[in-house]
């Protein structure tokens, strides 16, 4: 997919449909998710520009969100969005609270472990049902952190760098492969 614009922010993903009425089933990125009926989204497929539409109805639903699009309330109309993802202009986003952030706020940062030392670069995050995940890459291969307070230390936007302090055995030595 294109480069998303700096004015835009990626809040989530449609990972399917839901009932007959034209719900949406959003899956949120990590972090915030500040989608809100009336506050626009704009919603964006492979390789096609993003499509404005008004929330009409905005619920929690099993970790993720039900979407209702004003104009789009009949699953066929909204059968084509699925995989599409959901953009809100930065104009319409509350700012986040101080311990808080957006995940494009935080993509490519470098982490670093306090016993072990670098670990790699913020890749990607993805949401389960207890908390938020990053996905880091780097000398230790792949590692997923769970992003609860017990193991995140410091998030310093300035310099670029998650510190985290992570339990013994989450994270495997490199001569363990």
């Amino acid at each position: 997919m294109p480069k998303i614009a700096k004015d835009f922010l990626l809040v989530g993903v449609v990972a399917g449909t839901h009932g007959l009425r034209g719900d949406l089933k959003v899956r949120p990125l990590a972090g915030l998710c500040p989608l809100a009926a009336e506050t626009p989204v704009f919603l964006r497929s492979a390789d096609r520009e993003p499509e404005a539409h008004t929330p009409v109805r905005v619920v929690s639903h099993k970790g993720g969100y039900l979407l209702r699009l004003q104009g789009l309330e009949h699953i066929d109309s909204v059968q084509r969005l699925v995989g599409a993802e959901v953009l809100m202009r930065r104009q319409d986003v509350p700012e986040p609270d101080p311990d808080e952030f957006y995940w494009d706020e935080v993509q490519g940062f470098a982490v670093r472990d306090r016993s072990l030392g670098e670990l790699g670069t913020l890749d990607d995050t993805f949401t389960t049902a207890a908390h938020d995940i990053f996905v880091v890459n780097g000398p230790y291969g792949e590692v997923l952190i769970p992003v609860v307070e017990a193991f995140l230390v410091e998030v310093d936007t300035a310099a670029g760098l998650i510190v985290v302090d992570l339990p013994e055995g989450l994270v495997q030595k490199p001569d363990a492969f």
